[in-house]
């Protein structure tokens, strides 16, 4: 028994030590990027990575939501800059593909990303739209997506992404008019995938209008949440990040005014 419990013990202290032993590293996220078709309009995104640091990172970029996965590392050097132009051909000599962007640099201080969607329309090229760079960990249950639109000018895109390593379920609650769900629809998205669908094959009994907030809820950790407003003429896009909880009264007051 007691030869037992020392086995026991020595592999414990051999884990701990490959655990000290692992050098940390710090990740952030791109909610989405892309090379894909849209509706007369390919999107693309364009990725810049910038160490502000003085010492030279290591750095690993991976589409977790993409086929296989796939991952690249680089180093930048102090003071260093690498733009990738379209980052899913560039970096990861991918054709298409839709998924977050994972970028992981190996110390205590993550490199500055700078990413920018736009689409391309034969030889134009729509307004770049900056995409917010996610630095920290965004779960909140309950998560809002405002100023969304639906009509012949406009329309929208909604994304949900899950990292975790089992399938994550949702809620969405479409609302005109805050506390009141004009249409409701529940989404299962598994393990590693992003789930990106337009607002009227997700609610598809809604009639055109502008100023949607949709409400997203889940138990699930490792999931975000976005949603893009496209116009319909032009093709510029609007990004909408999640604002966190359901919307505060005084949006209620206005609208029913």
């Amino acid at each position: 028994m007691a030869a037992l419990a020392f086995v026991f013990l020595m592999a414990t202290a051999v884990e701990a030590r490959a655990a000290a032993a692992e050098p940390p590293s710090i990740s952030v996220l791109v909610p989405v990027v892309g090379s894909v078709a849209g509706i007369g309009v390919v999107w693309k995104t364009d990725v810049e990575l910038r160490n502000d640091t003085s010492q030279e990172a290591t750095v690993a970029l991976s589409l977790p939501a993409a086929v296989d996965e796939p991952t690249i590392l680089l180093t930048l050097p102090a003071g260093g800059v690498q733009r990738f132009t379209d980052v899913v051909g560039e970096a990861f000599g991918m054709a298409q593909a839709l998924s977050p962007l994972r970028v992981q640099t190996l110390g205590r201080h993550s490199i500055r990303v700078i990413a920018t969607v736009y689409g391309v329309r034969g030889a134009d090229i729509t307004k770049p739209e900056p995409i917010p760079v996610i630095y920290s960990d965004p779960y909140y249950p309950l998560r809002r997506l405002d100023g969304l639109s639906f009509s012949d000018d406009f329309r929208t895109n909604i994304g949900l992404a899950n990292l975790g390593e089992k399938e994550a379920s949702f809620t969405l609650a479409l609302q005109r008019v805050v506390g009141r769900n004009v249409a409701v629809a529940r989404v299962t998205i598994p393990r590693n995938a992003l789930w990106h669908q337009a607002i009227q094959a997700i609610f598809p009994l809604i009639t055109k209008g502008d100023d949607f907030t949709v409400i997203v809820e889940t138990g699930s950790h490792d999931t975000y949440v976005y949603g893009s407003v496209i116009d319909n003429r032009t093709s510029d896009a609007r990004f909408i990040p999640p604002a966190l909880g359901a919307p505060p009264a005084q949006d209620a007051d206005r609208q029913t005014q």
